[in-house]
């Protein structure tokens, strides 16, 4: 069975959620492979066995301090070493650049913001994307060289899987080229309490109909374990950080539930999160755009729907 790649997507050995979403895609192809790059190995390990990766490559490297270049550069080392049938990274904007360069490397095709990969039956990948802000919903397949493929987060319900996580350390050191640009400094990321916006199960957003008042909108987030998105217009506002921003110009999420709160549906939000699996809208607009897309619709004033709300999910918990 050929081996497919996996690239590891962590912090200091902590596997985010993303890294078993696409180990789990990865068994519907072939046989997972993980590659490791940077610290925390030993960490890692045991979760990347938890969820069936056969291999872990390690880059025998410090690339810490280094921009995307060498990473793309030891992927491809470990590609050239083991042939694989494909290669699977989290569709961020580091995934994405480390893929597209990778492509270049292998001389195949890229595919990225895949919400779906399935093997084709005959030995290839078969993907599903959604493209021109949302409108279309297209299967593409990688006509030549090693697919490489940028998967969205919560594309997949990770599963468990045992796996034999063999260790197999790939020699490498980075070109001169790749370490022309290094990050001169760098701060941790103010932590919330909430999870990642792109990676998130749930997320609740909030738009211009909250008149710069998200406070609603965050306790209904996080009675449900949320994360907080915001529409442009509220970010333009100044009523959120544009680091919270769900739309064509912002972060693009697919969760398992999407709560928009007071929010119109402009195509320019619509491209950002419609490939959600459930969408609930709340609005006092009945003609809302955002209806037309929704699964359910609350009709209302979000000031009054979402206390409610928030008081009924906090009674079922109890």
């Amino acid at each position: 069975m050929a081996e497919v790649l996996v690239l590891v997507d962590h912090v200091d050995g902590a596997l985010r959620k993303t890294t078993t979403e696409l180990l789990t895609i990865a068994r519907r192809l072939g046989e997972p492979s993980a590659v490791f790059i940077g610290s925390g190995f030993d960490a890692a390990k045991e979760g990347l066995a938890a969820y069936g990766a056969e291999k872990v490559y390690r880059i025998d490297a410090d690339l810490s301090g280094f921009l995307v270049v060498p990473q793309a550069e030891a992927l491809a080392a470990v590609a050239a070493q083991a042939s694989p049938a494909a290669v699977l990274v989290a569709s961020s904007p580091e995934g994405k650049e480390i893929a597209a360069r990778l492509a270049v490397k292998l001389g195949s095709g890229l595919i990225t913001d895949a919400v779906d990969v399935q093997s084709d039956g005959a030995g290839g990948v078969s993907t599903t994307q959604t493209v021109f802000a949302g409108s279309y919903t297209v299967k593409a397949t990688v006509t030549k060289g090693t697919p490489v493929i940028a998967v969205k987060p919560n594309s997949a319900a990770p599963e468990a899987v045992a796996g034999a996580a063999a260790e197999v350390t790939v020699p490498f050191e980075p070109s001169a080229l790749a370490q022309s640009a290094k990050i001169v400094s760098a701060k941790p990321k103010e932590k919330t309490g909430r999870p990642e916006l792109t990676e998130a199960a749930i997320v609740v957003s909030g738009g211009r109909g909250t008149g710069g008042d998200f406070s609603k909108v965050e306790a209904f987030a996080d009675s449900l374990g949320a994360a907080v998105g915001a529409s442009r217009a509220a970010v333009d506002a100044g009523w959120y950080p544009h680091s919270h921003q769900v739309g064509q110009t912002g972060k693009q999420v697919s969760p398992q539930l999407y709560v928009a709160c007071g929010i119109s549906g402009a195509i320019q939000h619509r491209a950002g999160m419609q490939t959600s699996k459930t969408i609930v809208a709340v609005n006092k607009d009945e003609e809302a755009p955002i209806f037309e897309l929704v699964d359910f619709g609350v009709v209302g004033d979000l000031f009054a729907v979402l206390p409610q709300a928030t008081d009924a999910v906090a009674a079922a918990k109890a």
